[in-house]
């Protein structure tokens, strides 16, 4: 099984076509790896006999050679995508038992694609969360282990997915990013992430949190899996008003082409207190990597991003207090029974929301309430405007920039979970990306003292994702990371 395990979704493809393998037994062995692997939480429905029957069916187009671009891939999908029959919770109790009879945009582009779906994988409740603790299924748990084998967080809201890849649980995942949700387990787990240009893939059947913030995107083993992966995903969707009809770039042939000639704008305000002095050094041999690749590293200054945090807790939870709105216990999911409707509202609401989802209803309802509107939700849109002005400011002379992905390494299950403002501070490195609505990558590119991921985050234009390819394809070369965690499947325990 650890053979098959170890290709990657580029090397699968490959065997697939040359028949040395067959899509049957890629998705037999990463079911047995997910079960495995069951410890780590990070599915919360697996469906085997699904996969196999999806995988069945991609044998048969192999041997017609009608293979779609991710024919026989086993991938897991963030529980936050509706996929028809399939249950889809949002891992919220108020979604309990919730089956759509219809499938977003974004897998059913993966499944016209040939992928086959492993099972729904644990996420933020309602991907409202930077650790996947949230989760009405409990935590997801990284493969990673902290000192004297600590379970560790693996992120979030994507937690599950960037959890599961890394475990070898999932050759991809789907994950949804608002403001870090993709990029920031990506880098806790050692994977590669894409939170691509807001519009690039429909938001059409995905759960929402915020609106005008949420972009679906793929998190992979490595940056040529990646831009497989959003090739497959990617598409215009009439059913979505903010999907963009703008052509995606050759992003698989960009992987290959380097930074010769390329202006890398190096942002001086993504130096902050709290940060790690293992993530500043390698910011630096990002740099250094990036120069003797033939790029020309630009310092540039991105003002306004100091206010990327509170604009984004007031905007997000604004807009989720209105999509949440939805869940009553009238329709579907959880109903608690009262004396009277209102009662009844209030008592499902109550006991199907977690205390970070009530809590973010609660600040949105506040800040769009009359007499407030304009002292903070008004304010924080005039606020992301200029967030915005500087990035553009920026890529006039730059074709992307390199930061950060997050100012810390994984942290320990439970630390920071009661206390809400140190866990926001988790994405001031990524929340910025979504405030403009920029392509945003993560690669993993070292360990820290403690041997734990580090992730180097890459920004670019809008629609400009071949740009981040190049640079994360020249990243990882220097980096070189071949590190894996201690509890993976086909591997150590």
């Amino acid at each position: 099984m650890s053979d098959l395990l170890d290709l990657s979704a580029v090397e699968a493809r490959a065997a697939l076509d040359a028949k040395s393998i067959s899509a049957t037994e890629l998705t037999t062995a990463y079911i047995a790896a997910a079960e495995e692997t069951a410890a780590l939480n990070n599915y919360v429905l697996l469906t085997p006999d699904h996969a196999l029957a999806m995988a069945a069916k991609a044998d048969a187009r192999l041997a017609k050679g009608e293979a779609g671009l991710l024919e026989g891939v086993p991938l897991g999908v963030k529980d936050l995508f509706c996929t028809n029959g399939v249950q889809t919770t949002a891992c919220s109790r108020i979604l309990d038992g919730f089956t759509p009879p219809y499938e977003s945009t974004v897998t059913a582009n993966l499944w016209d694609a040939g992928a086959v779906m492993i099972g729904k994988l644990n996420c933020d409740e309602f991907a409202m969360g930077s650790a996947n603790e949230t989760s009405a299924f409990g935590p997801a748990i990284s493969p990673w282990q902290g000192a004297d084998k600590t379970d560790l967080v693996p992120g979030g809201s994507s937690g599950g997915s960037a959890s599961a890849v890394a475990a070898r649980s999932a050759l991809m995942t789907t994950g949804t990013d608002t403001g870090g949700s993709i990029r920031q387990p990506a880098a806790f787990c050692g994977v590669v992430g894409l939170k691509p240009t807001y519009g690039r893939c429909s938001r059409w059947g995905i759960v929402a949190f915020a609106s005008s913030l949420d972009q679906a995107g793929p998190i992979t083993r490595d940056v040529a899996d990646n831009a497989l992966m959003l090739q497959a995903m990617a598409s215009h969707d009439a059913r979505d008003s903010t999907s963009s009809d703008v052509p995606l770039q050759d992003v698989v042939a960009a992987v290959r082409q380097g930074v010769k000639g390329m202006k890398i704008g190096v942002p001086r305000e993504y130096v902050m207190d709290g940060m790690d002095g293992d993530v500043v050094a390698l910011w630096q041999q990002g740099q250094d990597w990036l120069r003797q690749a033939g790029a020309e590293l630009v310092d540039v200054s991105l003002p306004h991003t100091k206010y990327a945090l509170p604009t984004y807790y007031i905007i997000a939870p604004a807009e989720a207090s209105s999509n949440l709105a939805r869940y009553d216990g009238v329709r579907y999911g959880l109903r608690v029974e009262a004396g009277s409707l209102d009662e009844m509202y209030e008592a499902t609401r109550a006991v199907g929301f977690g205390e970070e989802v009530q809590r973010r209803i609660l600040v949105g309802t506040y800040v769009l309430s009359a007499g407030y509107y304009d002292a903070y939700y008004l304010k924080a849109q005039k606020v992301r405007r200029l967030i915005k002005q500087d990035f553009d400011t920026a890529f006039a002379s730059v074709d992307a920039l390199l930061t950060p992905a997050t100012p810390t390494a994984a942290f320990p299950v439970g630390r920071k979970i009661d206390d809400p403002v140190v866990n926001f501070l988790n994405d001031v490195f990524t929340v910025p990306a979504n405030l403009a609505g920029l392509p945003g990558l993560s690669v993993p590119a070292g360990l820290n003292a403690d041997g734990l991921p580090l992730g180097l985050q890459v920004l670019g234009r809008p629609y400009d994702e071949a740009s981040l390819y190049r640079v994360g394809g020249v990243l990882e070369a220097a980096a070189s990371f071949t590190a894996t965690p201690a509890r993976r499947a086909g591997g150590a325990k």
